[in-house]
């Protein structure tokens, strides 16, 4: 098997032992999309954003924030007002009902990760976080190359 093959098959599997090839639901057991738990930790974090830095930080396409948005907003969980500065732009809060569902997550995903941790083995934990760390930023230097082509 190749370095690319291996490379392929691992993070496939990653990718389904982790199940973030479930659509519906979170890996930490949350019964959302893991966009929209993305979604809910950022407006968490800065108690209000504009759409499209949303976009930014969640490495999606507009369209796709403004579907995801949407689809928050149905459920009560944010609020969309205009942008005073540029009133082209929204920007976005989490309701009441939003924060208790943000922070369920956030719960829930510490949890998760701290039952992970418990079970790593602690002489392997550097090599994780090293290839992982190489990873993303091998995965972020490609992104920005294909986004300039």
């Amino acid at each position: 098997m190749s370095d690319s093959q291996q490379l392929q098959t691992l993070i496939v599997s990653f990718v389904r032992a982790f199940g973030l090839h479930n659509p519906e639901m979170t890996p930490c057991g949350q019964p959302i999309s893991v966009s929209e738990a993305h979604a809910l930790m950022e407006l968490e974090r800065e108690r209000g954003l504009r759409q499209q830095d949303l976009a930014v930080r969640l490495n999606l396409e507009k369209s796709t924030v403004s579907r995801l948005v949407k689809k928050l907003e149905s459920r009560g969980w944010i609020e969309r007002t205009t942008d005073p500065a540029d009133t082209r732009a929204f920007i976005l809060r989490l309701t009441e009902a939003g924060h208790r569902n943000g922070q369920r997550i956030q719960q829930a995903r510490t949890e998760t990760f701290e039952r992970l941790l418990e079970s790593l083995d602690p002489g392997k934990y550097d090599a994780v976080t090293s290839g992982l760390s190489a990873l993303v930023d091998v995965l972020r230097t490609n992104h920005v190359r294909r986004s300039e082509k």
